[in-house]
């Protein structure tokens, strides 16, 4: 059958099921990362330190800190989809179950198997559900708002975020290493092929087009006539 042959609830239906197992799943791929403790993803080092100076959760962290960035998006005009309260809420509450289910791991090599694990479940969680087209994670969102209102490029933008929030998760005590490394380096790679793998309607969710037309520009506020490539949420999510 042909992709438009398809009824429209079923593309729907398939979206919603994207969605919500593939925050599922990137909340259980945290909580492996934690397991391994060989080093977690840059906000899990920020959601693990402020956790240890509390007395929550990380999965709780994460779902307060998810809802702080998401009031960034206020000031920055960012539109926030299901995806986006869904991501608050459904990624910390996946965490803390598997994180429940799943005991310690002990020995290098079941640490590194399970870390492998994580990163790749992260990976397929990523693309499930940013494929799903339902808004990007808060996040995320907060990256690309930035990232339209300073005209600053997605990767400069990205990296600080990203360094700010190691750099405060190590100095709480969040756990920094390899495996933070490893899914620096594979996390792009990885979103970028299941992006194309859970595709719904036959266009991988990282190739939208944009209002104007594909390649469309947006001002930069306070550069004059400047200019910056307008980017989906899901493009520049991945690092560019």
């Amino acid at each position: 059958m042909s992709t438009a042959a398809v009824p429209r609830g079923a593309h729907l239906t398939r979206r919603l099921i994207q969605l919500y197992v593939g925050l599922a799943l990137y909340g259980a791929s945290s909580a492996l990362l934690v397991r391994a403790g060989l080093g977690l993803e840059p906000w899990g080092v920020l959601h693990q330190g402020l956790a240890g100076r509390t007395d929550l959760s990380i999965g709780v962290v994460s779902i307060i800190v998810g809802a702080a960035v998401l009031l960034l998006w206020i000031p920055l005009r960012q539109r926030p989809g299901l995806g986006t309260v869904s991501n608050v809420f459904a990624v910390g509450i996946a965490m803390d179950g598997t994180l429940a289910l799943v005991p310690e791991v002990h020995g290098l090599v079941a640490q590194i198997a399970v870390l492998v694990t994580g990163v790749v479940v992260n990976g397929v969680a990523t693309g499930l559900y940013i494929a799903a087209r339902f808004g990007p994670g808060p996040r995320d969102g907060l990256m690309t708002g930035l990232h339209l209102r300073t005209g600053r490029s997605v990767r400069l933008v990205r990296t600080l975020i990203e360094v700010a929030v190691v750099v405060t998760g190590f100095l709480l005590g969040g756990s920094l290493g390899v495996g933070t490394v490893l899914y620096a380096l594979a996390i792009g790679p990885l979103a970028q092929f299941f992006l194309r793998v859970f595709a719904v309607g036959g266009k991988p969710a990282g190739e939208e087009t944009v209002p104007g037309g594909e390649g469309a520009v947006a001002p930069v506020p306070g550069n004059g006539d400047a200019s910056v490539t307008a980017r989906t949420p899901e493009q520049a999510i991945l690092p560019q």
